[in-house]
């Protein structure tokens, strides 16, 4: 897979880079092709294809173009595994980028500076939104490649966000109201800047028809897969997997995910909670001590404390224990019971089913997985 990005870096990369911001070669009928071939030659789509779908790769500032060169290659490598349609030719996808053109009215103009199989004119039916280099609190506001995006959801594309891409695609308003998910660790930042957006950050992805986004920062293979199981069917996509060497998609975020607990919510009562749930690692849990602890009393303690943290009481007690857990199960050869003991489980069928629900997986399975010893 690292030969085949490299080769789309060599093809398609100088169209993002030799040229000063703005004047790329337009799209129409023109694309950077091997040096065996005339560049910038009229070019036709091939007879023995047929174009299933055409998916723009929407380069921000800041975008991370590993995911668009990805993107590209597994797309070609798909219509390549792709078999005839009823002995017909044979279907492909339609990929092209996307970027910033020069402002010249009050619209937002955006345009194609790559296309794999150049012709005339445009009819996205998908936008990917790909990761950002730069982390959610210093990306500054979308709202131009934001308007597009909502003009071509208009016009019938489905929009699709993978990682902190979701924080471009929020600025669209289109997810209000909706079930998104992100990076797990940028799940707080989008929540708290976009506050009528359901942050689920369980699934890898999460397919709501127009709209699909996707999490983690690799997790434009998931994504990609999916679009072509659905564009060109299962086969087509685990033959792609297969030679990518991939998983197939259906991967969960939360066996990876971390415990991050918020400390600048500003509430004095609940960060001295807070400190005490961690200095003792949670392992003597006591509401009425947690109560003394705070200065508060336990009614307004659970109401502050959920509002300071995004969790219950109970809840980050037991993040805490199963954090402890991880590092154990990671680190050490350590018996599932004993551990249990240790953080805090006197009764490991209790351990393994807390553990089960925070990271999705039992200990047994997360020691396989990611243990070291």
């Amino acid at each position: 897979m690292i030969v085949l990005i490299a080769v789309s870096f060599r093809l398609a990369g100088r169209r993002h880079t030799d040229r000063p911001y703005g004047q790329d070669e337009p799209c129409r009928g023109r694309v950077h092709v091997a040096k065996s071939t005339i560049i910038g030659a009229k070019m036709t789509i091939r007879s023995d294809i047929k174009i299933v779908a055409e998916i723009g790769l929407l380069i921000y500032p800041g975008a991370q173009l590993a995911a668009v060169y990805g993107l590209t290659d597994l797309f070609r490598i798909a219509g390549e595994w792709a078999l005839p349609l009823e002995g017909g030719p044979r279907p492909a996808i339609r990929v092209t980028h996307w970027k910033s053109g020069p402002e010249t009215g009050p619209e937002p103009r955006m345009e194609c500076i790559w296309d794999s199989h150049p012709g005339d004119g445009h009819s996205l039916s998908h936008v990917i939104v790909p990761p950002s280099i730069i982390m959610p609190d210093k990306m500054p506001s979308m709202q131009a490649p934001a308007a597009w995006l909502a003009g071509r959801h208009r016009a019938g594309a489905t929009l699709c966000a993978i990682c902190a891409g979701a924080f471009v695609l929020a600025e669209t308003g289109l997810i209000n109201g909706r079930r998104a998910t992100t990076h797990w660790a940028f799940a707080h930042a989008l929540a708290d800047r976009f506050p009528d957006v359901e942050v689920a950050v369980e699934r890898m992805v999460i397919d709501d028809g127009d709209i699909m986004t996707a999490g983690g920062i690799l997790a434009w293979t998931d994504l990609g897969l999916t679009l072509v199981e659905k564009l060109m069917g299962p086969s087509t996509m685990l033959a792609t997997a297969r030679f990518l060497l991939i998983e197939p998609p259906g991967r969960q975020q939360r066996p990876f995910a971390q415990f991050i607990p918020r400390f600048d919510h500003g509430d004095a009562a609940i960060l001295r909670a807070q400190h005490h749930l961690h200095a003792t690692r949670a392992q003597t849990y006591d509401l009425a001590e947690l109560s003394t602890i705070s200065g508060l009393e336990q009614r307004t303690l659970l109401r502050r404390f959920r509002k300071a943290t995004g969790l219950r009481p109970t809840e980050y007690a037991q993040e805490v224990r199963i954090a402890k857990a991880r590092e154990q199960l990671e680190a050490t050869n350590q018996p599932v019971e004993q551990i249990a003991w240790q953080v805090g489980y006197s009764d490991p069928a209790a351990f393994r089913k807390v553990f089960q629900r925070i990271t999705g997986v039992g200990p047994a399975t997360y020691r396989q997985r990611f243990g070291v010893t």
